[in-house]
């Protein structure tokens, strides 16, 4: 199955997302694998078995979010120089999110930019991090805050991957489907609702819906101007939530899972959503083991990381929250007071409190 990204011009921007066994991969010039100990131990030779280049190098990166860091792009840029690749080279994500971030990002910025693929090998990649585009690295201040657009030439989802994946890795990329769903497909999340996504046959189904459903979003609006902020549902809540805990002790799907938890009590707050919907969310999370409780320590100080978003700006928050399943509200530059509200029964909640 394939599905296409189609971008406004130049016209050789647009690629395909291959849903499928992966095909052979035939690269004219030089190339780079990017990729982490854990996934090259279980896959590389399988990778390495479907890849043709003039010279082919691997590039192996520490695992985990700790190391999606400006140190690690100038460690990874000083290999392809050592390697000298050059301007018509292509790198290869091959990995998770964190994998597919950094490779974008450096490809984004080798010699003022060159091609890469995406072979994304988690849940979370295949649906959500591998397509549209965004690539970037965490810094002090937050998550994703130092990046840039830089589509890939392909992107190959293989759930063969997803065989080795363990299961908290799994659920965290359900975190991503559910978001889709609530966010823009009422049918989808009923299905969701009903089905069983460790059957391979309903797994399938989930990502190339997942996917068709981001295609449609990045094809209207590449750049995140408009309707492509949607997809940040749950993710304002989540950034801070990984700031605050520790980059690596929660999986970024799980805080998003957090998160849009959070972003529906905030839309019970406002009037948008019925409690009764929000529980059919925080069942299907749940059903996958995802967590949909978070303690935090001080509300204010969590609003105040608020305002180190990307989606920040001239002092205004955007929060994106459903208004009922399947339709999506963008709410902007809400009442301060409102939302710590919802922050503070969070806060109270690890006191003693009850959901």
């Amino acid at each position: 199955m394939k599905i296409s990204i189609q971008l406004p011009r130049p016209p050789s921007r647009d690629y395909d997302i291959t849903i499928g066994p992966l095909p052979e991969i035939k690269i004219d010039g030089k190339a780079a694998i990017i990729t982490n100990p854990k996934v090259s131990g279980l896959h590389l030779k399988n990778l390495l078995g479907a890849v043709s280049a003039k010279e082919l190098y691997i590039v192996t990166i520490p695992d985990g979010e700790s190391y999606k860091t400006m140190d690690t792009i100038e460690w990874v840029l000083d290999r392809l120089f050592d390697h000298r690749l050059d301007r018509k080279s292509t790198l290869i994500a091959f990995g998770g999110g964190v994998i597919g971030d950094m490779t974008g990002f450096a490809a984004s910025i080798f010699e003022r930019g060159i091609d890469f693929i995406q072979v994304p090998t988690t849940l979370l990649s295949q649906v959500d991090a591998s397509v549209g585009g965004k690539t970037g690295i965490n810094n002090r201040f937050g998550k994703n805050l130092v990046g840039a657009f830089h589509q890939p030439r392909a992107v190959y989802i293989d759930t063969e991957w997803l065989k080795t994946l363990p299961k908290r890795e799994f659920a965290a990329g359900v975190a991503e489907i559910v978001k889709m769903a609530v966010m823009f497909d009422a049918p989808f999340f009923e299905w969701l609702e009903t089905h069983d996504l460790y059957d391979d046959a309903n797994l399938e189904e989930a990502i190339a819906r997942s996917v068709a459903l981001k295609a449609k979003v990045v094809n209207e609006d590449e750049k995140e101007k408009g309707v492509r902020a949607v997809l940040n549902y749950g993710h304002t809540f989540a950034h801070v939530i990984e700031n605050f805990s520790g980059y690596g002790n929660l999986l970024h799907g799980e805080a998003v899972a957090i998160g849009m938890v959070m972003a529906n009590d905030l839309a019970i707050e406002y009037g948008f959503f019925s409690e009764e919907e929000a529980e059919r969310v925080r069942k299907l999370l749940k059903r996958y083991d995802l967590p949909t409780e978070y303690r935090i320590e001080d509300a204010e100080a969590f609003y105040d990381q608020f305002f180190l978003d990307k989606k920040s700006h001239d002092g205004q928050i955007t929060f994106i929250v459903p208004e009922k399943i399947g339709k999506w509200h963008m709410l902007v530059d809400p009442d301060k007071e409102r939302v710590v509200k919802v922050l503070k029964k969070w806060q109270a909640k690890g006191e003693g409190g009850e959901r």
